[in-house]
């Protein structure tokens, strides 16, 4: 099952290293990673999506509690959130394509970024089934890159990840 792991750390070099080599060192993948600053400069926020059973998961948010770098962790999976990814997607935009893709950007509240050289680059910011459905709905021939941020997520109501 597919979890989002938030963690507030120190905001100080190795930190993520060390996140992500306990994952390394016991073969758990991380299918997507974010790191930022909060509005305390002194830590970071840093969100994992990972998979695992749920004795497996409790076993990693366990040993990445251990982690001297850590402050907090929570399966945000197990509370009500929201998630949220940013995508950048370049695709041919020819004349004959253009009407396509405007209607494609429209359908999906999109936002053309840059329109030249026949090439449009487009943002969107949805979670990640939506941004899938969004790639899919171009002819694979036509995409020329595809970038994507990683989840972040963030909890409802009054539950709030904080030391």
């Amino acid at each position: 099952m597919r979890h989002i792991i938030s963690l507030l750390v120190e905001n100080e070099a190795g930190a993520l290293s060390r996140v992500a080599g306990l994952f390394s060192a016991r073969a758990y993948n991380i299918e997507s990673l974010t790191v930022a600053p909060t509005n305390d400069s002194s830590m970071s926020r840093m969100t994992i999506v990972t998979s695992g059973s749920d004795n497996i998961i409790e076993q990693i948010t366990k040993q990445v509690d251990k982690l001297v770098d850590v402050i907090r962790v929570v399966d945000l999976s197990e509370l009500k959130h929201v998630e949220r990814e940013l995508l950048l997607i370049k695709v041919m935009a020819d004349s004959k394509l253009r009407a396509g893709i405007e209607q494609i950007i429209a359908s999906f509240n999109a936002r053309l970024i840059d329109d030249s050289d026949n090439i449009c680059t487009i943002e969107l910011t949805d979670t990640g089934e939506k941004l899938e459905k969004f790639i899919q709905s171009f002819d694979k021939n036509n995409i020329i890159e595809v970038v994507r941020s990683g989840v972040t997520g963030i909890a409802l109501g009054k539950n709030i990840l904080q030391v």
